[in-house]
């Protein structure tokens, strides 16, 4: 065996595999044993078909399948002992490989592409300038978090009579006949909630304007609420019976309630913080300021990846074997056509080149993620998915539970490590570059991501 490699260019290269039989004979005698032992052929015993029918039925494919998977471990070998640092994966040269005669020819030669990631110095120092953007926690913002607390801490309280349409009405239900009485057998619901709100028909929803507790009204159910999911619910009957409802119905009403938000005072500061933690309104907004930060600050951190992927991608600018990739994303990427690959192919290329700069700083700094910080990352993902589901904190050992149910997944794993990783990186950056901290506001800070977006739509 010899494997050889011929540069082309400083970025593109040839590896070339040559067999001899020897390399290759004793795999596919094994293999031809071994069907000889479970081949069952018409005519012969278990295990006694001759060896030289087995070679004629199955030797070429099994030559080709055993070969085949010699030059791959051989390539992988090769590549890992010479320390080649490739991009994407060998391809069958286009223009090197020779034809091959599986039946006749002993002596095998196979051409491979490989494109080779280029060498390139990258400094990281003041000379670097990026901006910061925080974004300003304003007034509005805080006024706008004080009235989502006051809603979510709202209740509904018992008022004496519709007022605006909005209310929470408790009320029978009666199924009525054709001359406007309770129909016998029919639908009749105690204490079922309607919300004026949600009513589709303005006439319908003005017959309970100054309604009270003890009146009563007639309507067609159907046109007030034509969602038979609603309907449903409100009934406690089963869909398929809500959508064949027809006729009248009367609301004999029990109790009328509206939602009045949470007054901002000690028993909502003590709700939200726990008792006697915040005592004063400038207290309470001064708390809610330091949440905002936290929570936007990560907007402002991928912001900041953002403009240091692009500030080293144009300072440093790497070469890379263009035409090579576009190949190989040809042929490794099914679900992708040709006029995917070009039209997108700007944005891969600059991915390639900040996963190669990412990589050389990561290599010179010493930068590796350690599995805790993974795990903590995963802490962090788990929380944030149960705060989107309107749960507070967990237990830590819950918490860690639930993390390390998420790396059982490989992929999910990748992802946090190539995040953390990416993290370390630019925080590393980040204590080296010229740190260019500006104040924006959300409108200023939307409109800058917007600006990113169609550059890169472009």
């Amino acid at each position: 065996m010899n494997i050889t490699k011929e540069n082309k260019d400083e970025l593109n290269a040839v590896l070339k595999i040559q067999l001899d039989p020897e390399d290759y004979k004793e795999r596919v005698d094994k293999v031809v044993k071994d069907y000889k032992k479970k081949a069952k052929m018409d005519g012969f015993r278990p295990g006694k078909v001759p060896e030289g029918l087995i070679r004629k039925m199955y030797g070429r494919a099994i030559k080709m399948d055993e070969v085949n998977k010699l030059v791959s471990e051989k390539l992988s070998e090769y590549i890992k002992s010479e320390d080649l640092n490739i991009l994407g994966e060998p391809l069958p040269s286009q223009e090197e490989q020779k034809s091959i005669d599986w039946d006749n020819d002993d002596q095998l030669e196979f051409a491979f592409d490989i494109g080779m990631a280029p060498e390139f110095e990258v400094k990281v120092s003041g000379h670097d300038k990026i901006p910061y953007y925080k974004i300003q926690v304003t007034d509005e913002l805080i006024d706008q978090q004080v009235g989502n607390y006051q809603q979510q801490l709202g209740e509904f309280k018992e008022v004496d009579k519709v007022s605006d349409l909005d209310e929470l009405i408790t009320a029978h239900i009666n199924e009525l006949d054709e001359e406007g009485n309770p129909r016998e057998g029919g639908i009749y619901k105690e204490n079922a909630s309607l919300t004026l709100s949600v009513v589709k028909d303005e006439e319908i929803k003005k017959k309970f304007q100054d309604a009270a507790a003890g009146d009563a009204t007639d309507i067609d159910l159907k046109k007030a609420f034509p969602n038979d999911t609603e309907i449903s619910s409100m009934l406690n009957i089963e869909k398929e019976k809500a959508a064949e409802l027809e006729g009248m119905f009367r609301i004999h009403i029990q109790e009328v309630k509206k939602f009045e938000n949470a007054e901002v005072n000690q028993e909502l500061f003590d709700k939200i913080y726990g008792e006697g933690n915040v005592t004063t309104n400038e207290e309470f907004r001064e708390k809610i300021k330091g949440e905002l930060e936290e929570q936007i600050k990560p907007e402002s951190e991928r912001k900041f990846s953002h403009d240091v992927k692009e500030h080293f991608v144009r300072k440093v600018n790497p070469k890379i074997p263009g035409e090579f990739l576009k190949r190989w994303l040809k042929q490794t990427q099914n679900d992708l056509s040709e006029e995917d690959i070009e039209k997108d192919f700007k944005q891969f290329e600059k991915d390639v080149k900040w996963d190669l700069i990412k990589n050389k700083i990561a290599r010179e700094n010493e930068i590796q993620v350690e599995e805790s910080e993974v795990l903590e990352l995963a802490k962090e993902v788990t929380m944030q998915q149960l705060r989107q589901y309107g749960l507070g904190s967990l237990p830590d050992e819950q918490l860690e539970n639930y993390a390390k149910e998420i790396l059982k997944k490989d992929e999910d794993r990748r992802k946090l490590h190539e995040r953390k990783f990416e993290e370390k990186v630019v925080e590393h950056i980040k204590q080296h570059v010229k740190f260019e901290e500006k104040e924006v506001t959300s409108e200023e800070f939307q409109q800058l991501v917007e600006a990113d977006q169609n550059k890169q739509s472009e």
